[in-house]
């Protein structure tokens, strides 16, 4: 099956709100991890969601290009192709989109979209995530309206955060910020709501004391809550109607308590990145290192081809990635739910 269309994503959402379950959304930057990922949803008769970072875009276009949105359209398009022999649905989304990236990042990923359908296709991208937590939330929602306009018009959906996930990954570092500002206010989301409410749908990374980065149990103290109060006091004054589409960063080492809780009260994605990298890494090492003297070529001896060949240990990473990403669906609900061939 093709990449999920506007209206395909739109009703992924929807079934993972009213059936109280989320999709994983993984960040990629290679063919091996897009195959790790179609292959975990489809064993896992999971739709799901297969994202591109500024980081994951400029690796993918090689070291002597280093062009994230380049990148990310190359891993776009090649997903594209790659999910046609599959049997769920994938959406296409980009992470951590900051101000200062609008111009050089989203705005030539807008275009690309934009001269797709004028050819009569779908947009590239069928969601995309300004994170304008950087700066004050009236300037955040400014350049939000002004991102949700525009993607309205393509059939694309935004992803907006206000409040600041913890931690660094991929360059995108927070871990000297003040705990409060880790934690969503009602009021804050009151704001966003009442703010984008109308121009598009749009799905919204509310924090509630997540952190991005790989910690023992206990380290990350979550508030799930936070999101649950912030509903309410939304849907307290607009109804039931204008429940939120929530989203979930930094899920790496939570419980699966706190994973579950927060289902109830409205997120439909979790990204899982700290997770599924070393999940396909964890394989390589071990390769290299039960085939050490296979892989060297050590004392003017020839090594052993069939053990440094990239595509033996680059198999095993794929295998390890597409395990952790089947768990993932299983925490998160999704096993079993796929919508392919229901709308």
């Amino acid at each position: 099956m093709p990449v999920a269309t506007p209206k395909q994503y739109a009703a992924m959402l929807d079934a993972a709100q009213e059936g109280g379950y989320a999709y994983p959304a993984i960040n990629i930057t290679s063919l091996t991890t897009i195959s790790g990922a179609l292959k975990a949803f489809a064993e896992s008769g999971s739709d799901g969601i297969i994202q591109v970072s500024t980081g994951g875009g400029s690796f993918a276009s090689g070291t002597a290009v280093a062009d994230e949105a380049f990148g990310a359209i190359i891993l776009a398009e090649a997903t594209h192709r790659l999910a046609e022999k599959y049997d769920i649905l994938v959406a296409l989304h980009t992470d951590h989109c900051h101000p200062n990236k609008v111009d050089s990042f989203l705005k030539p990923l807008l275009q690309a979209s934009r001269e797709r359908i004028a050819e009569g296709k779908g947009p590239l991208f069928q969601s995309h995530m300004f994170d304008g937590s950087v700066v004050e939330l009236d300037e955040n929602m400014e350049i939000s309206k002004e991102l949700l306009a525009e993607c309205a018009e393509l059939d694309i959906i935004l992803e907006i955060e206000a409040g600041c996930v913890g931690g660094e990954e991929d360059g995108h570092d927070t871990s000297g910020l003040p705990a409060e500002k880790l934690y969503t206010s009602p009021e804050d989301m009151m704001q966003v709501y009442e703010t984008l409410n109308g121009i598009g749908r749009f799905m919204f990374a509310a924090t509630f004391g997540n952190v991005h980065g790989a910690y023992k149990p206990g380290s990350v103290k979550l508030k799930p809550t936070i999101l649950r109060d912030g509903q309410k006091v939304v849907m307290d004054k607009y109804g039931a109607e204008a429940q939120m589409d929530l989203v979930f960063h930094g899920g790496s080492g939570s419980s699966l308590e706190d994973l579950r809780e927060t289902l109830d009260y409205g997120v439909i994605k979790m990204n899982i990145d700290t997770d599924t990298q070393y999940a396909f890494t964890r394989p390589i090492a071990t390769h290299i290192c039960e085939n050490i003297e296979g892989v060297l070529k050590v004392d003017g001896e020839v090594g052993n081809k069939k053990v440094y060949d990239p595509r033996g240990y680059l198999k095993k990473a794929e295998q390890g990635l597409c395990d952790r990403l089947k768990v993932a669906c299983d925490d998160l609900l999704s096993t079993g739910k796929s919508i392919y061939g229901k709308v």
